[in-house]
């Protein structure tokens, strides 16, 4: 079939349906359409070359445990691939073994060892990515009895936690704040030592040593005579095998909101339109004169008045209150960008939040020539 050249209107059309409408009761537009077969006479196949010239990452901001950036330009599929691996792909260190010599707290033993495993932990870059292998556990079931075998400086961090909860003899008589009247009345994150052995010093010492990413975590809360000791081993894994090893706390992202004002809104309304929104996404500006002069601009006569300017929509939550008051009907479009995402990461200290997307870009690299590499012997 000889190509078919659509019209502006129709190109125009198809790019406002790149839009997801989002209405009072309903959400317009919510499949693409921009895949092959699906407009009679055009090819839409993918393009390396395109996808070039469309792909943007934007930095909003970046701290070591939070940032926030756009990728501008993909698939929903691979956006979503990108959020998947930094929850579950990306490997981390964390308590898996527990080895409880005492526990007279008044915590079970279980819950301890829960709460012991789900403390995040931090340490020298290189030695937990490049030094620390895999754990490969073992398998009863084919003759593989656990032990002390398996375990090597290369793949396991041995902690311990030793503490006892005595009086403090220097308190005032009648102390009722446990943490003035006794020693080690609470137990934190900080308390647990790390025990470096082998090779560990060279890459686990000073401010490389593997420790909690935050120290005052809570742990348990002791009374006098009560004591805890305890011996553990952390291994690396992934959070597709237990949600402690996940590197993030959260990996979220939302798409572009986009707030269209097709009539003037002024006055009184103008300040209740912004009032409909968060802070910082609308703001009030004067109708200058050229404006007020303009013949079919809407703004005639209202010279000096305030009139609602869209400042800011990615602060907007898409809330759809604006569209809830008769007095701004048709004139206000809401929606929001497909192919733009906004993405949050928080990590949880044991990688750089910027650097968990770089990493996750190279697991999908890794994926995608791993299934390339299987295509092509797919018929051998």
């Amino acid at each position: 079939m000889a190509p078919i050249q659509p019209s502006r209107e129709e190109l125009d059309r198809r790019k406002a349906s790149h839009v997801v409408g989002i209405n009072a009761e309903t959400v317009t537009n919510v499949s693409s359409t921009d895949f092959p077969g699906h407009w009679p006479g055009e090819d839409n196949s993918w393009s390396l070359e395109e996808f070039r010239n469309t792909l943007k990452v934007d930095m909003h901001h970046s701290t070591r445990t939070e940032s926030s950036f756009s990728l501008i330009g993909i698939d929903a599929s691979v956006a979503n691939a990108f959020r998947r691996i930094m929850i579950a792909e990306i490997p981390s260190v964390a308590i898996e073994d527990v080895f409880i010599h005492n526990n007279t707290s008044i915590i079970q033993d279980e819950v301890l060892c829960q709460r012991l495993g789900l403390v995040p932990f931090q340490g020298g870059k290189q030695g937990i990515r490049e030094f620390l292998k895999w754990h490969k556990k073992a398998n009863p079931e084919v003759g593989q009895p656990e032990g002390e075998s398996d375990k090597f400086d290369y793949n396991t961090i041995i902690l311990s936690l030793k503490i006892e909860c005595t009086r403090n003899k220097e308190a005032e008589k009648g102390e009722s704040d446990p943490l003035k009247a006794y020693h080690n009345a609470h137990v934190y994150a900080k308390d647990i030592q790390f025990k470096p052995f082998g090779r560990q010093e060279q890459y686990f010492s000073g401010d490389d040593a593997i420790r909690p990413t935050n120290p005052d975590i809570l742990i348990a809360k002791l009374r006098p005579g009560q004591c805890i000791d305890i011996d553990m081993h952390a291994f690396k894994g992934v959070g597709s095998d237990h949600a402690k090893f996940s590197p993030v706390a959260t990996a979220s992202y939302r798409l572009l909101p986009t707030i269209t004002i097709t009539k003037p809104i002024l006055g009184k309304d103008a300040e209740k339109f912004q009032r409909c929104f968060p802070h910082g996404v609308i703001k009030l500006d004067k109708v200058s004169k050229k404006e007020a002069m303009k013949k079919g601009s809407g703004y005639e006569g209202h010279e000096g008045q305030n009139k609602a300017v869209v400042l800011d929509a990615m602060k907007d939550t898409v809330s759809r209150e604006c569209l809830r008051h008769p007095e701004f009907e048709g004139k206000v479009k809401l929606g929001r960008i497909r192919d733009h995402f906004i993405f949050s990461v928080e990590s949880v200290g044991q990688w750089e939040s910027e650097d968990l997307f770089l990493e996750s870009v190279k697991v999908l690299k890794t994926k995608c020539e791993a299934l390339k590499k299987n295509l092509s012997t797919i018929d051998r």
